[in-house]
């Protein structure tokens, strides 16, 4: 009976981990959309696109106006995310060929998720953090 309570176990933490990877994932994705996006633009010359996007979607302007409480939610999360990931890594399959291999399935999708939004994070941190503070130091 105790293999059955693990696997049980170990179905429940793959759950948390790849709902965790998830909202990583959303809120990598915000941090994109809050600084990388509009600065992507400006820096392509299409102010006008940005004009007609932050018109379509004002929010994207407080997203922008409280990019440290973005980027302070996500990493919270993708740091959350990974502690799971950690965790989780050797966690205990069932037995059954079938739902063994949904649960590696799973697992792979799960770390595949949590890179993704890794990267995202990162590419957000560089546009709203990074960048404008190379500019004004080159500018200065």
């Amino acid at each position: 009976m105790a293999p059955l309570a693990d696997a049980g176990d170990g179905r429940n933490g793959l759950r948390q981990s790849a709902l965790w990877a998830w909202l990583s994932l959303l809120a990598g994705s915000g941090t994109l959309v809050c600084c990388a996006l509009p600065a992507l633009l400006v820096m392509l010359g299409a102010g006008a696109a940005l004009s007609g996007l932050v018109a379509a979607v004002p929010q994207i302007v407080w997203l922008s106006e409280h990019k440290g409480w973005v980027f302070g939610t996500a990493s919270v999360l993708m740091l959350g995310g990974g502690v799971l990931q950690w965790r989780n890594r050797t966690a205990p399959c069932p037995l059954d060929p079938d739902l063994r291999s949904a649960c590696l399935r799973t697992r792979r999708w799960s770390q595949v998720v949590y890179g993704v939004s890794l990267l995202l994070l990162a590419i957000g941190a560089a546009f709203a953090f990074v960048l404008p503070a190379l500019m004004s130091s080159a500018a200065g």
